[in-house]
């Protein structure tokens, strides 16, 4: 298995290539079996893809092409997900948005933030996973039954936060931020400002651009922005931005810069209700915006 990260370094990123151990328990969720290489005296962990397809309501998609590529939302929060403990358990005060996330099935249910692009080419299908943060477990447990994965051939990292990596133990090569391929899939990087001073990775795969954690955008990623078709784009708040990511004032005015064909936002906290702010975002479309919130377990077919 390929694991690419980035960490706080503002020129280089971090490949995690001949992993000696990969944690028990995300072994475990994911199907990793460990064995030789060659060319490697240190043992890798393999894995292995299925070729099934399922609806988003969980019925098998039997007529579903299998050179159909898509991206998978296992996790559309924030770093402590929603609903937060801390708003359930307030006697003074209910929070409407962990509230109705507290119900099973609700789309204001955010695990971190995490995307599964499931890639088929005309040989073969791999699922390279971008993010693995602290409710890993409990995303992959959810959906990974639901859309037939068993395995998962690459991991790439945007930043070294808790949110974003949950494997460790792992042996550090470095890279520069340069495009590279994950099994035949070009993966462009797309450095951008997480907080003053800390630099953290978009992707682009394809005519998709992936950016979850983004206080502001350097213009010389703009250009690498060109033509993009699926802007998947960070939006904390309703109201504002913060030091550290966009809110959704702030990202739709990247949205009107970047003009892609759609946009799917991502990384909303527990002031985001999914109805309602979907509502606001639909009204756009009077302008030629079409945007809208993601939520965990959205299903999007892509080409590459």
């Amino acid at each position: 298995m390929i694991l690419l990260s980035r960490f706080s370094s503002p020129t280089r990123c971090v490949v995690f290539g001949t992993s000696r151990r990969v944690e028990p328990s995300l072994r475990r969720t994911i199907g990793l079996r460990s064995s030789k290489q060659a060319g490697f005296s240190s043992r890798i962990w393999r894995t292995r893809t299925l070729s099934t397809y399922c609806l988003s309501n969980g019925g098998l998609d039997r007529d579903r092409p299998a050179d159909t590529s898509e991206i998978i939302f296992l996790g559309t929060g924030t770093s402590e997900g929603i609903p937060r403990v801390s708003c359930l358990t307030d006697p003074l005060k209910k929070c409407e948005v962990c509230s109705k996330a507290a119900e099973e099935g609700n789309k204001n249910r955010r695990m971190n933030t995490s995307i599964l692009i499931r890639h088929h080419n005309s040989e073969e299908s791999f699922n390279i996973l971008i993010d693995a943060g602290k409710f890993f477990y409990h995303s992959a447990l959810r959906w990974f039954p639901l859309y037939g994965i068993r395995a998962i051939d690459a991991v790439i990292i945007t930043h070294s936060h808790a949110d974003a990596i949950g494997v460790s133990a792992l042996e550090f090569k470095t890279i520069n931020e340069e495009p590279f391929t994950v099994h035949n899939l070009k993966i462009t990087p797309l450095p951008v400002w997480h907080g003053p001073g800390y630099r953290s990775l978009g992707f682009r795969f394809g005519n998709v651009c992936y950016i979850s954690d983004v206080s502001d955008i350097p213009e010389e990623t703009y250009e690498l922005l060109a033509g993009c078709d699926l802007l998947i784009l960070d939006a904390l708040r309703p109201d504002r931005s913060s030091a550290t990511h966009f809110g959704l004032p702030r990202a739709l005015e990247e949205v009107r810069k970047i003009q892609p064909k759609k946009t799917l936002f991502t990384g909303m906290m527990h002031l985001m209700d999914h109805d309602e702010i979907n509502k606001y975002l639909e009204s756009l479309m009077a302008e030629g915006l079409d945007v809208q919130l993601s939520h965990d377990g959205l299903r999007v077919p892509i080409s590459l």
